[in-house]
């Protein structure tokens, strides 16, 4: 199973976490592992890289938010299993790179959750009940688990070096 990945580095603060291109697809491959859904081979993912000021536009356009945030999701049209394109998603680096500092997480293993997180929503995940929020919290430890990423959702971990 191949992704097509379309990666837009807006904010060039992203670039210097190493091998940006091969943890996006880990990434993403770790979260398609979690999921019963079959993507079709090949199936587009787009990611913008962008900074607060960028995500607080698009927050307050498609969500009525006029603040920035850690990630948005836009699922694309067609079902999961027939989509050419899956859908986009946008990671704004000042937002994830505070909350990292603050949560004393290495900032690669907080964008890998964002990732992971962003990407199973356009897998068809949310977390708008207790249930759909405890089974995309599972998910997403599982896939961060075999990256060597603690799990986001429990205190004092250490994580593992990346």
């Amino acid at each position: 199973m191949t992704l097509s990945i379309e990666t837009s580095v807006e904010c060039e603060s992203w670039r210097a976490l190493a091998e940006l291109d091969a943890l996006i697809e880990r990434c993403l491959m770790e979260a398609l592992a979690e999921t019963d859904e079959r993507v079709r081979d090949g199936a587009e993912v787009s990611l913008l890289l962008c900074d607060d000021a960028r995500i607080r536009v698009l927050n307050a356009q498609f969500r009525g938010m006029d603040k920035p945030t850690n990630v948005l999701s836009f699922p694309g049209p067609e079902p999961i299993e027939t989509a050419h394109v899956l859908g986009d998603i946008a990671v704004a680096y000042e937002t994830v790179a505070r909350e990292a500092e603050e949560q004393g997480k290495p900032l690669p293993h907080h964008f890998c959750h964002m990732i992971v997180h962003g990407f199973l929503h356009l897998l068809g995940y949310d977390h708008e009940t207790d249930d759909e929020a405890d089974a995309m919290e599972a998910s997403e430890a599982r896939a961060l688990q075999r990256m060597g990423i603690a799990d986001p959702y429990r205190e004092n971990q250490p994580s593992e070096g990346h």
